[in-house]
């Protein structure tokens, strides 16, 4: 980007070499752009929607308490995605592995005995966030990115991972991170690790068949692995049964959030509620976690179906801008990183809206640069950082071609 920049004077002076210029110029304007106005887009709706979720009837309507830590975390986050995207992608990479060691020790760090509560604080019996003093740090969130880099600087011109047993690396570099945040315990957030790593797979020319045998044994354990939830995840899945079955039985304990947030969803109708209602409403509805893992719901209380669609098709831009990337990306690295950060925001997307639509249980996920966090924030903004930085630098051709297929 530095070199760009220094061409623009020569360019207006008319003493720059024209076909470098021009090229270089153009290279602003690339798919990352896509991502990067979705992201801005999501985060000022994000800090309207927790303002809104933060007061109360007839309270002043400028931003106070967690609106405005939110719109202190965005900055921070905008500032944090310049810093990504300044240097190039591929030197980025190199500190993908001590990245990513410093990400497991602060999980270990989670889980050691004896850490007193106002290091480690706990919510709503998780072990996931260290307390910072002016933020609560999850060093989960981190952990996606290093993940990422980690995996697409693994799978770098290798072909390993296009035999069966070449997968198992990258199965036991999935199951260490995965495996201390599943300790914490922080179901919904290791659940997010699984489709990440499987888009990179499919990027990078594993075979359909390995992957589809590795889906099924999995899907097929599932039952097997419901004993060893806790007592409230089992809750959680018989209540969402239940709730399916039109069972309203659970509506004013376990599934009391679920349902609260379907009441204030359908309240929205198709294009809202004014802003003094919606307060209204949500003083009447207490809703739980309303400005973080519920805030889809605030959205479509305020705005309607048409504000909650409008959020949705921002996080599908965010998407596309990112596999536009890739696709546009010969470089093996580059498009893997787009890849594989595409397939988080897209897995943890899907599930949030789910979670407040009551398609899926709840189980912790929050809505990408919308819900309520400090950590979430700064890594998906460093995300939009990254993809932003590989559309910017994607190799001009002629370039080693990236990928085998069948």
């Amino acid at each position: 980007m530095t070199r760009v920049l220094e061409q623009i004077p020569a360019i207006i002076r008319g003493t720059a070499n024209p076909d470098r210029s021009l090229t270089d110029v153009l290279r602003l304007v690339n798919a990352g752009w896509v991502s990067l106005v979705a992201a801005a887009g999501l985060t000022l709706i994000g800090v309207l929607a927790i303002d809104l979720a933060d007061g109360r009837a007839g309270a002043e309507t400028a931003l106070a308490g967690e609106s405005l830590k939110q719109a202190i975390f965005a900055l921070l986050g905008v500032s944090a995605a310049m810093v990504v995207a300044l240097p190039h992608y591929r030197i980025v990479g190199v500190v993908a592995t001590p990245a990513m060691i410093i990400a497991l020790l602060f999980l270990v760090f989670l889980l050691l005995p004896g850490v007193p509560s106002w290091v480690v604080k706990p919510r709503n019996g998780t072990r996931g966030w260290i307390n910072l003093g002016l933020m609560d740090f999850q060093p989960s969130e981190v952990a996606k990115i290093a993940y990422v880099l980690v995996v697409a600087r693994y799978m770098r011109f290798r072909s390993e991972h296009r035999r069966f047993m070449g997968l198992v690396p990258l199965g036991v570099m999935t199951a260490i991170p995965v495996g201390l945040i599943v300790l914490q315990p922080d179901l919904g957030t290791a659940m997010l690790f699984a489709p990440s790593l499987l888009a990179m797979l499919l990027a990078a020319g594993a075979k359909l068949r390995h992957l589809t045998i590795i889906v099924v044994a999995a899907m097929m354990a599932g039952p097997a692995m419901y004993p060893l939830l806790r007592p409230h995840q089992k809750t959680r899945i018989v209540a969402l049964v239940r709730q399916m079955q039109g069972d309203r039985t659970s509506a004013s304990d376990i599934n009391y959030q679920a349902y609260t947030a379907q009441t204030v969803i359908g309240a929205g109708g198709l294009a809202g509620v004014s802003e003094d209602r919606a307060r209204l409403l949500l003083d009447l509805n207490p809703l739980p976690e309303s400005h973080n893992d519920m805030v889809f719901a605030v959205i479509a209380l305020r705005w309607g179906f048409l504000g909650a669609m409008g959020v949705v098709m921002l996080a599908v831009a965010w998407v596309v801008g990112a596999l536009w990337t890739a696709a546009q990306t010969k470089e093996p690295f580059g498009r893997l990183v787009c890849v594989g950060l595409a397939a988080f925001v897209a897995a943890q997307t899907t599930i949030n809206v789910g979670m407040n639509i009551g398609l899926l249980p709840i189980i912790g996920i929050t809505l990408p640069l919308v819900s309520y966090g400090g950590s979430s924030m700064l890594t998906v903004w460093m995300m939009t950082g990254l993809v932003f930085n590989v559309a910017l630098h994607r190799p001009r051709p002629p370039f080693r071609p990236s990928f085998e297929w069948e």
